[in-house]
């Protein structure tokens, strides 16, 4: 039985590339967007239980990532990764972000499937992600 990545982690590397030089801006955007379309459907509460599971999981590779809460203003939401990860080099923040990203996303999917977490990453992250990913799908 044959092993592949999921869409998702082409899309996550190819999503975090795009900006080597902000690597701590480009991060926080993926989360606000992908944030939003989360928060709709499983709530502020649902979306802040994903994420700090996913914090303590990747802190188990990146220990800097804490678990504090997120911040209940909008704008302001994460803060605090944005602070851990512009303290780190520009490879380390992104290899971070990247983990932080599939482990959330894996969970999600675990729960609600990997097409239906496929289709929220393209509504939150754009038609080019959704395009792209679908066609992964067809092919497997």
């Amino acid at each position: 039985m044959e092993t592949r990545d999921p869409p998702r982690r082409q899309l996550i590397e190819r999503l975090m590339a795009q900006h080597p030089e902000k690597v701590a801006d480009a991060a926080i955007d993926l989360w606000e967007q992908m944030a939003t379309q989360i928060i709709s459907i499983v709530g502020e509460d649902g979306f802040n239980s994903l994420y700090a599971r996913s914090v303590f999981l990747a802190q188990q590779t990146f220990p800097w990532l804490t678990a504090s809460s997120l911040s209940q203003q909008t704008d302001q939401r994460f803060a605090e990764l944005k602070k851990r990860l512009e303290g780190q080099t520009p490879s380390q923040a992104r290899e971070a972000n990247s983990l932080l990203l599939l482990t959330f996303t894996g969970i999600l999917a675990e729960l609600i499937g990997e097409p239906l977490t496929t289709r929220i990453l393209g509504s939150a992250w754009g038609d080019d992600a959704s395009t792209s990913t679908s066609k992964e799908f067809k092919h497997e």
